[in-house]
């Protein structure tokens, strides 16, 4: 596999832990709101970290310093090394953090019924009979709600996370999305900044973000049907 980038240390992106964060190349959404447009058609910036071998090393390098490891995209169970290389990573004794969109659930239940992955945070873009046309044309729920059953079935710690963008998120969303992931551990509703993303065409045509107490707003809306929501 080559990497389309390496962030060497984090302190936000693996809960609990000092992480460093690998992201895979490519994505089979069209978020307009992406904040990795580079990644999402597979482009990748080479680097002496591209290279499995060099984020092995990497690693091996840093296990003093290092709590655990994230794998971010793009979207990562695209890539047919996943498995692989979280057995590797799993190996060198690091937890591993899965960020994923949930549009292929037998891969995360292959990673999950196997002990790949130690946390995993799903997107949910908005109410999964709303991802087309803007999230993916043509898009059929099945995969995301998939995901969340089998997400929520596992052993694994995880969470759920929506960045509240207008008109994608509103009042209405929050409540479905709630109401499906009733009982779930942790959702994070996620305030959006307008800064490289992937098509800024979108929110030129669009209404101001959501200000912080309109998030408090949906975070009361969601509150009763999760054990634990918060606003990042």
């Amino acid at each position: 596999m080559v990497f389309g980038g390496l962030q060497k240390n984090s302190f936000i992106d693996y809960p609990g832990k000092i992480s460093c964060v690998l992201f895979t190349s490519g994505c089979n959404f069209d978020c307009p709101y992406c904040h990795n447009p580079e990644l999402v058609n597979g482009c990748a910036k080479y680097s002496p970290f591209s290279t499995e071998n060099g984020v092995y090393d990497f690693l091996d390098s840093r296990k003093a310093f290092l709590d655990g490891v994230v794998i971010s995209g793009g979207e990562p169970t695209l890539q047919k090394d996943l498995v692989s290389i979280c057995e590797k990573v799993k190996n060198m004794g690091y937890p591993v953090k899965l960020d994923t969109n949930g549009s292929r659930p037998l891969v995360i239940k292959q990673l999950l019924d196997n002990g790949l992955v130690d946390y995993i945070a799903m997107d949910i873009k908005t109410d999964p009979f709303n991802y087309s046309p803007l999230i993916k044309k043509d898009f059929k729920p099945d995969s995301i709600i998939s995901s969340i059953r089998i997400i929520m079935e596992s052993d694994s710690a995880y969470e759920f996370k929506t960045t509240c963008i207008k008109p994608i998120v509103n009042k209405h969303v929050i409540e479905s999305i709630s109401h499906r992931i009733k009982g779930a551990m942790l959702y994070a509703l996620q305030q959006f900044q307008n800064t490289d993303v992937l098509h800024p065409e979108f929110f030129q045509e669009n209404e101001e973000p959501y200000d912080h107490d309109e998030l408090l707003h949906f975070k009361s809306i969601a509150e009763p049907w999760v054990k634990k929501c918060i606003v990042r």
